[in-house]
């Protein structure tokens, strides 16, 4: 119930400094283009909120008809929706973080985040039923020895199979 009232607070927080910073650009420009302006991102974030919601629906499908997990296509869905509802909020903070969202590598990046909250939130097959398999990169302990060069392949090490420490790239 903590997170409950600390979101609550910050929203309080942000429409203050919406507001703030409406003031201030209303008195850099003037009322009517500040007005004008708010007026004209939100057409933006409404005509954005139909288009990608459309093709993020649309990518989406054609990954599950194609049979490759969805899950890319709905993160990518989910951060361009998103954006474009931060365009349609009235505020110039909101404004600012939703154009940034729509910026490729600021998307990419967001896309990794929420990719990164989903997957810490479910299963790991569930997870790789939904964002595909997970690629490792897997490092040996101690320094790194060249085998010789040999005519024939060499043998397999003899005993149970050792464990390799590594992390998940993606």
């Amino acid at each position: 119930m903590r997170w409950l009232g600390l979101t609550a607070v910050g929203f309080v927080v942000l429409a203050i400094a919406e507001i703030v910073v409406f003031i201030l650009v209303a008195k850099a420009i003037g009322l009517l283009w500040a007005i004008l302006i708010a007026l004209a991102t939100s057409a933006v974030g409404l005509w954005l909120l139909r288009r990608e919601g459309a093709r993020g629906w649309r990518r989406f499908r054609t990954a599950v008809n194609e049979g490759r997990p969805p899950g890319r296509e709905g993160v990518d869905g989910v951060v361009g929706l998103l954006g474009a509802l931060l365009l349609l909020s009235p505020g110039f903070i909101s404004d600012a973080v939703g154009l940034l969202l729509l910026a490729p590598p600021i998307r990419a990046a967001a896309r990794a985040g929420v990719r990164r909250a989903a997957e810490s939130r479910i299963s790991p097959s569930v997870a790789g039923q939904v964002f595909g398999p997970r690629f490792v990169r897997a490092k040996r302990g101690g320094t790194a020895t060249v085998p010789p060069v040999a005519a024939e392949p060499p043998a397999p090490p003899a005993g149970p199979p050792q464990a390799i420490e590594g992390e998940i790239v993606d």
